[in-house]
């Protein structure tokens, strides 16, 4: 039987084609090559990981020629919607896109529906947002200093809002209360925008802001800004010091973002979704766009994220343990 040469070339060039296509996907299993990629955000829609997850969705359809999906699960502080990411199918198809409460509730919930370290297998850390130390302005205070000299002549008077109980938020002023040997009275929320709105008008004194939230309120005379909590001065507020720079020392805490994939993904999915976000984080316009949400890109390899959740994991406990924080 005759061999027609070009037909065989034809073929031969679809063949290296397609192996040179398939590695851009995970392998998924067996008749779900169709189904879409789910990026399950264990919160409410507009809330700093649902903004992730919408604009890695679309940055992976678009690079993979794949359906991916955002689905919002909220409740119990995240811990249904990470429940439910925890107990998917290991085959890529399924990640969780979450904030360092992820980490935290470990330490408030007693019977947690999910390990951190050994439910999941860390992807990548895909930004950071700095927090701020704001108070009303009618509280007289223009400085960190000034907020610790009048907390230490007024134990528990000066009380404080947070987004609710283990929120990142409320554990940022308890490990400052711990830190700087103060005593505030704590007023939680259920969410951030009562918090905020009481916050603006005066009927709480102090909390801790996502710097991108504080900084239109600080603007506006709202509130008064007077420190960040992390390591470094956060560039949408330079000339803002960090605690740290005001003495109190050992003071480190920002809200950190991060996909991760249910326990036993493979080592080959890991990394061609890792390389993927770390493409998507270096273009200039996904940068741009956290920027205007306050975020920093990060990106890295998987053991950055491990690492982290490693770090903070105890961390936080002490912090839970020493300040007798409750979930309820």
């Amino acid at each position: 039987m005759a061999i027609d040469s070009a037909s065989c070339t034809r073929r031969t060039a679809l063949g290296i084609l397609a192996m040179a296509v398939v590695p851009v996907i995970p392998r998924l299993a067996h008749g779900q090559a169709q189904q879409p990629i789910r990026l399950n955000v264990p919160f409410s829609p507009g809330t700093g990981p649902d903004l992730l997850a919408r604009i890695l969705s679309e940055e992976l359809r678009q690079r993979w020629n794949h359906p991916v999906i955002v689905e919002n699960k909220p409740g119990a502080s995240g811990n249904i919607g990470t429940q439910f990411a925890a107990r998917a199918a290991p085959d890529g198809q399924n990640l969780l896109v979450t904030v360092n409460t992820f980490v935290m509730n470990a330490s408030l919930y007693p019977n947690i529906p999910y390990d951190p370290e050994k439910d999941f297998v860390p992807i990548a850390e895909i930004a950071t947002g700095a927090l701020a130390l704001v108070v009303h302005p009618s509280l007289n205070v223009n400085t960190g200093t000034e907020l610790i000299a009048l907390a230490r002549s007024k134990p528990g008077v000066i009380n404080y809002a947070s987004p609710g109980r283990g929120t990142p938020q409320h554990l940022a002023m308890e490990l400052f209360k711990l830190t700087a040997q103060v005593n505030l009275t704590h007023i939680p929320y259920s969410g951030s925008a009562g918090a905020v709105k009481d916050l603006a008008g005066g009927h709480v004194s102090a909390m801790f802001l996502p710097v991108h939230t504080a900084l239109p309120l600080a603007e506006a005379g709202q509130i008064r800004i007077l420190a960040v909590g992390s390591q470094k001065r956060a560039p949408q507020a330079p000339n803002v010091p960090t605690l740290a720079e005001l003495g109190v020392t050992d003071f480190d805490v920002d809200l950190w973002y991060g996909v991760l994939a249910p326990a036993n993904t493979s080592k080959e999915i890991v990394d061609r979704y890792n390389a993927t976000f770390n493409e998507i984080l270096s273009e200039p316009s996904v940068r741009a766009l956290l920027d205007k949400q306050g975020l920093i890109a990060q990106g890295g390899p998987p053991q950055r994220l491990a690492d982290l959740i490693a770090k903070d994991r105890p961390r936080w406990a002490k912090v839970v343990k020493d300040a007798q924080i409750t979930a309820e």
